[in-house]
């Protein structure tokens, strides 16, 4: 009984030591090695000031720029530490009366197109970076008169950050919304 119980507490000890310091320090090391841009959250700066990441969506409010899927990470939306959708069925009032809204409001800034189902509804993890091509294109000509540019030139921005299929079959295109704007206001600032 006595060496059954000894042993059981050596073998907690070691996994604890290997699976718990060793095997994560060395994992680590290697993703900082290997991967150090991957592993640090592929942020984006402009000098020294922290712009955002291309894997973590945030709000773009501005009637000048694309606008973010919609968020239902946390309170505010885009909160990374409270990643997650939802959870509101295709039939829940509360889902239906929001993109309802939400078409309601995007309607009007093109009334001649349907709006894109990315524009009104959350993602998975609600921190979603991308838009599909169809929501960015949906809204050049608010871009565009925003920013009193053509809406040949914002389209040839919005062609420019198109995203192909992962390994061309994984996931579907996609527009990165930060790395948009921050192409948008490099060709042609906000005044």
């Amino acid at each position: 009984m006595k060496k059954n119980l000894l042993i059981s507490i050596w073998f907690t000890l070691a996994t604890t030591v290997l699976l718990g310091i060793i095997y994560p320090l060395v994992v680590t090391g290697l993703a900082q090695l290997m991967f150090p841009k991957q592993a640090n959250g592929q942020l984006i700066r402009q000098g020294t000031k922290l712009i955002g990441s291309h894997i973590i969506g945030q709000p773009f409010t501005a009637p000048g720029y694309f606008y973010s899927r919609p968020s239902a990470a946390g309170p505010a939306g885009y909160d990374p530490t409270a990643s997650g959708g939802s959870n509101l069925g295709p039939t829940n009032k509360t889902l239906i009366d929001r993109v309802s809204a939400s078409v309601k409001a995007l309607q009007p800034t093109n009334p001649n197109a349907p709006v894109p189902a990315d524009l009104v509804t959350t993602s998975g993890s609600g921190l979603d970076p991308h838009i599909s091509p169809a929501a960015a294109e949906f809204q050049i000509r608010r871009v565009a008169n925003e920013r009193k540019m053509s809406e040949q030139e914002v389209a040839g921005l919005v062609q420019k950050h198109i995203e192909g299929r992962q390994f061309g079959f994984l996931g579907e295109p996609r527009v990165n919304v930060l790395e948009l704007n921050l192409d948008l206001d490099s060709a042609h600032p906000m005044h």
